[in-house]
């Protein structure tokens, strides 16, 4: 696998048609590869792919493009969050006694 160091988009007039350029290094080597795109809205969809994404590398081997992304765990609660939640409940439980010494004092 080759990290991608960079992407740019080409229209080529002799071929008239639109093409990305990646710019590649890794084990030693730099090179630019050339993929052909079906328009300008195509190459800027990779374009922003490469510049959210946290890495990604191209594998001369299959031809395959990998983006990756890292992505939050929200799953796993914060402790002022938590904290939050206990306080809330706490504050349910007593309102509910409110209401029940009330409903006593009525009988």
């Amino acid at each position: 696998m080759l990290a991608i160091q960079g992407l740019k988009c080409i229209y080529d007039t002799g071929a008239r048609g639109w093409a990305i350029e990646l710019a590649l290094s890794g084990e030693g080597e730099e090179a630019v590869r050339r993929f052909d795109v079906d328009g300008p809205d195509d190459a800027e969809m990779l374009i922003e792919a490469f510049e959210e994404s946290t890495s990604s590398a191209f594998d001369p081997a299959t031809g395959e493009i990998v983006f990756a992304y890292e992505y939050a765990d929200f799953g796993v609660e914060d402790e002022d969050d938590e904290d939050e939640s206990e306080d809330e409940d706490g504050e349910d439980e007593d309102s509910d006694d409110a209401d029940e010494d009330e409903e006593k004092d009525k009988t």
